[in-house]
């Protein structure tokens, strides 16, 4: 055992011998194969790092220049080793440092001249675009959002209402299929009772949305009174009650939606503006109609009633105060959390008045009416774009000189509309036993359909107007009249006559009518008693 270790002791040292002699011969090898390298001298600065101008180096000079606080920096020096050169020299700097190396000659460094390499910025141009895009994305999808979350909102809204109208739709007519609901006509004011209930002072002028539903549904049409250029106009029978049908084609479905919206204004129901019931849309020969039930009277409108009827001063003064008395409440702005907007008719004449029973009247027609709130100072023209009679259109509508931002406009253009009405009125008015016939303003000067160059040739360029009959100025009432007369229809809007002026003008001459009407008959009570005492004296 102890010749055996002996020997593995031996032959392994024998062999860690023969490895360091290899190991050796490898170094000599590798040594003898490295060139001896030569030493350069290089330029040295700034001072600062320099303990002299120059260096000397093995490996390789530098020249460095780099940007500090705005101002360019020169360095120059030696490498100090290889892997110093390798790291110095290879590497590519970003702005604001460039280096160049050299190893060819003494001082090779001075003639270096490094440059810059370009900072791979993104152009202005692209950035500003980007940071553009950037903030139109974070602006614009909250925003696209909230609109679609918006839209949904509606949408499901208006799907509830309408699941909403036609559950009460079924309701109501299986309510009226079984009898539950009746509609009977006790006496001649049924319908006319129920727009007096349903009409308190927070509400509009028509009656409640489901009860228009019903009182359409159930109107009988029995003839045709009228014909427009919107449509016609129908009298119809509610359970024995009479009512007028305005009938609208399709086609004029704006004109019968403004009129709607027009007629449901809050306190808009007077006296002297026509009452309204209902609007519907229904079908009738394969035909979509679309109806507006109103109030009816069976004199008509003042143009048919004056070409019938003469008037004496009060009967006349009655007509134009109970017109002029619409014209004010429409004029009118009612303040209030559910007032009323001033109105402007823009269509005023003889056909778009009618006469009631009692000898007053009352304005129809809002279809091309225009409303005025003063908080917001907003005009609502609505979207019909259609425009009023020639006839009865005001110089400054002619010659194109209106303000459409001013609703003062707008009045001043039924002014001079309704002293035309006015003068129709006055011309059926009988003096001495002496009374015109019926004609409508200027049917001396233009054609029966005047165009609108006939009328600016007429009332602009001559600055004519309708002639008054010379028997007024003999006569206590149509004198001062003709006055009024003159002043409302005046060539500049701003002169004419407000309204409300005109409205106490009227009032004070159908007093002073009443009371010459009293005088009239106290002098004949007085005649008549002197004719009787004379009698008797005659047969003592």
């Amino acid at each position: 055992m102890g010749k055996r270790k002996m020997r593995l002791y031996i032959s392994r040292r024998k062999k860690g011998e023969r490895k360091v002699q290899q190991r050796g011969n490898l170094t000599d090898r590798m040594n003898s194969t490295i060139p001896e390298l030569k030493w350069i001298e290089c330029a040295c600065s700034p001072h600062d790092r320099c303990s002299k101008p120059y260096c000397m180096t093995q490996v390789g000079c530098f020249k460095a220049l780099k940007i500090r606080d705005g101002r360019e920096e020169e360095i120059l020096g030696c490498n100090g080793e290889e892997a110093h050169d390798q790291f110095l020299c290879q590497t590519r700097y970003k702005h604001p440092t460039a280096v160049e190396c050299c190893n060819n000659y003494t001082r090779c460094n001075e003639d270096l001249q490094p440059t810059y390499i370009p900072d791979p910025a993104i152009p202005t141009e692209v950035h500003a675009e980007q940071m553009s895009w950037a903030f139109v994305l974070s602006v614009g999808l909250p925003i696209v959002g909230l609109v679609i979350v918006l839209v949904l909102i509606l949408l499901l809204c208006n799907y509830r209402h309408k699941r909403k109208m036609r559950e009460l739709s079924k309701q109501e007519q299986a309510l009226l299929q079984n009898g539950e609901i009746r509609a009977e006509a006790v006496g001649d004011n049924t319908l006319r009772e129920l727009f007096e209930e349903s009409c308190t002072s927070g509400s509009g002028s028509g009656l409640p949305f489901l009860v228009q539903q019903t009182v359409a549904r159930q109107v009988h049409l029995v003839e045709c009174i009228g014909k427009g250029r919107y449509g016609e106009v129908w009298k119809g029978k509610y359970h024995g009650e009479s009512v007028a049908v305005k009938i609208f084609l399709s086609r004029d479905e704006s004109s019968w939606r403004r009129e709607t919206e027009i007629y449901n204004t809050c306190l808009l129901r007077h006296d002297n503006i026509l009452g309204y019931y209902a609007s519907d849309m229904t079908s009738r020969n394969s035909c979509t109609q679309l109806w507006l039930i109103m109030q009816y009277h069976e004199n008509g409108s003042l143009y048919d009633y004056l070409q019938y009827n003469t008037l004496d001063h009060e009967s006349m003064l009655r007509l134009m105060h109970s017109a002029c008395s619409g014209l004010v409440h429409l004029h009118t702005e009612i303040l209030g959390n559910r007032g009323k907007p001033a109105i402007a008719h823009r269509d005023i004449k003889s056909k778009n008045i009618l006469v009631k029973r009692d000898g007053t009247t009352c304005i129809a027609d809002l279809g091309l009416a225009v409303l005025h709130k003063c908080e917001t100072n907003l005009l609502d023209l609505g979207s019909n774009n259609k425009v009023g009679t020639k006839r009865y259109m005001a110089p400054e509508l002619l010659d194109e000189t209106l303000n459409p931002e001013m609703f003062d406009s707008f009045k001043c253009v039924d002014i001079y509309a309704f002293s035309l009405v006015l003068w129709e009125i006055a011309r059926r008015c009988y003096t001495q036993g002496i009374v015109e016939e019926y004609k409508p303003p200027f049917w001396d000067a233009v054609p029966s359909d005047p165009s609108f160059e006939d009328m600016r040739k007429v009332v602009v360029v001559d600055q004519n107007r309708p002639v008054i009959p010379n028997r007024w100025a003999s006569d206590c009432i149509l004198l001062p009249m003709s006055r009024v007369l003159r002043e409302c229809w005046n060539q500049n809007p701003k002169a004419r006559l407000t309204v409300l002026r005109l409205k106490k003008t009227l009032r004070k001459l159908w007093e002073e009518a009443q009371d010459e009407k009293y005088m009239d008959k106290s002098g004949l009570r007085e005649k008549i008693m002197a004719n009787k005492i004379i009698e008797k004296i005659v047969d003592v």
